[in-house]
């Protein structure tokens, strides 16, 4: 995912949800456990990792046996390690104690549980970007450093390929309308990383990079999961057999989600935002807006989705008097540059949540020429009395600037289609009237309407239109 790719809104979950979600985790109530238990006895190595007397004892109290028992000891002290948990104050001597990042898991705030967790996702991201361990150990020169080339492994394209899934994995999720509650396959995955844009039919080697970056997610996935960043139905082990052997069972070839299956949990859309942020993209989220002014509202949701803007319009309204909320928002709303006629439209949708006692405000504007039109329109709906006449002026430039705002919120939508023929139906003589209109986006919203209506004869009339309204305005 490049770094200019818009975002939508994400709606994330209570701090405090977040926070008990991330002190349920595997990894992280295991660090936890592990820094509580390590006292002056404690010993650690040159890396800061549990000497390998005291393992057992670790993996003992963690409930842990078999052969990887010692493994995910010594992953759990690491991660404590790195997320602050524990701190180590003698390296000569190997000593440790509890880490500041301790007492505020146990007793800090939501806000201080999460960044521990964000410190202790930070190194299991890190550590799936590692090859196997055991081809660490064969890669090993005589001086004890990896020789990198013989892995055929590029550290840091390895973790921007990890980290451009993720990415991509958060834009799958993250819709308007919110989070997407189905699992994204794996392949489709791979693929949005491995596959050019404009490819029509993938190429067998394309094919190939897709296959063998299925392997490396399913691993790095496996490992992901018990941080608490994903739900992850692995990769069918039937898959990866030899094409000698009999598989155990029938299996069925269509059912995609034997390849594998990946969800973000709202744990992870929170962690995977942070990294966004920190990486200095923009990953908006809804009632990052609720303090500001009503300027920073309209220009803030105007590329929003209707019911992402509603959201955060609700939670703005809420917090304000509705009369002092509605005349914050018309003056905002004022104004001849190209985003106004979008944040009027915001604006309209915005007073459409607001109750009657907003009416003097819209009674304050029937005379502005750029606000009159909607302020009709909202006095109407709401059955006022004496509500005059809008001019028939008035009534084309409230037009024109819908179909602007229409433009810049949609673009070329199917919506806007319908607008824009059920405009050129109504009105027998729109074109020949709608070039005068003094507005700065008439010669644009014309050549849209050209554009746009399907009849030959009308789209041409709108065209026409068009150049007579530009060459008014260059006059």
């Amino acid at each position: 995912m490049s770094d200019s790719s818009p975002l939508p809104p994400v709606r994330l979950h209570p701090e405090a949800e977040l926070a008990r979600a991330a002190l349920s985790t595997p990894v992280l109530s295991r660090a936890a456990r592990l820094a509580r238990w390590a006292g002056p006895e404690t010993r650690v190595d040159a890396g800061g990792g549990l000497v390998d007397e005291q393992l057992p004892d670790a993996a003992g109290l963690l409930g842990l046996s078999g052969d990887d028992a010692a493994a995910c000891a010594s992953e759990a002290w690491r991660v404590a390690v790195d997320a602050g948990l524990v701190e180590i104050v003698d390296e000569d001597a190997g000593t440790v104690r509890a880490g500041a990042a301790l007492t505020r898991l146990t007793g800090g705030s939501p806000h201080d549980v999460l960044t521990v967790w964000l410190a202790a996702l930070e190194a299991i991201v890190a550590d799936a970007s590692v090859p196997d361990l055991d081809d660490l150990v064969d890669a090993l020169d005589e001086g004890g450093q990896v020789d990198f080339s013989s892995l055929d492994w590029d550290p840091e394209a390895e973790a921007d390929f990890l980290d451009g899934v993720l990415g991509n994995l958060y834009l799958l999720t993250v819709s308007e309308d919110g989070p997407g509650e189905a699992a994204v396959p794996l392949p489709a995955l791979a693929a949005s990383v491995i596959v050019p844009d404009g490819m029509g039919e993938p190429s067998n080697d394309v094919l190939e990079q897709v296959s063998d970056a299925m392997m490396r997610l399913d691993d790095q996935f496996r490992m992901l999961e018990p941080i608490g960043l994903v739900e992850y139905r692995p990769v069918d082990e039937a898959l990866m057999a030899d094409a000698d052997e009999e598989p155990a069972a029938p299996v069925d070839d269509t059912d995609v989600s034997r390849y594998g299956m990946v969800r973000l949990t709202p744990l992870g859309v929170y962690g995977l935002r942070t990294r966004l942020l920190e990486a200095g993209i923009t990953a908006p989220a809804v009632g990052e807006l609720v303090d500001k002014g009503a300027d920073v509202l309209l220009d803030g949701t105007a590329n929003f989705g209707q019911a992402a803007a509603r959201a955060e319009t609700e939670q703005w309204l809420a917090r304000r008097e509705s009369l002092v909320a509605a005349r914050e928002l018309l003056a905002a709303a004022r104004g001849a540059d190209a985003g106004a006629p979008l944040r009027r439209l915001r604006c309209q949708q915005a007073l459409s949540l607001v109750g009657p006692e907003a009416e003097p405000a819209l009674r304050e504007v029937l005379d502005d020429p750029e606000l009159g039109g909607l302020a009709r329109v909202w006095l109407s709906e709401r059955g006022a009395a004496e509500v005059p006449a809008p001019s028939p002026e008035l009534v084309f430039w409230l037009t024109v600037d819908t179909v602007a705002a229409q433009l810049q919120a949609e673009g070329n939508s199917e919506e806007l289609q319908a607008l824009v023929e059920g405009l050129a139906e109504q009105h027998s003589g729109f074109f020949a009237a709608a070039w005068r209109v003094g507005h700065p986006a008439t010669a644009d919203v014309l050549e849209a309407m050209g554009r746009l209506h399907p009849d030959k004869k009308v789209a041409k009339e709108a065209r026409k239109a068009a150049f007579k309204a530009r060459s008014q305005q260059g006059s």
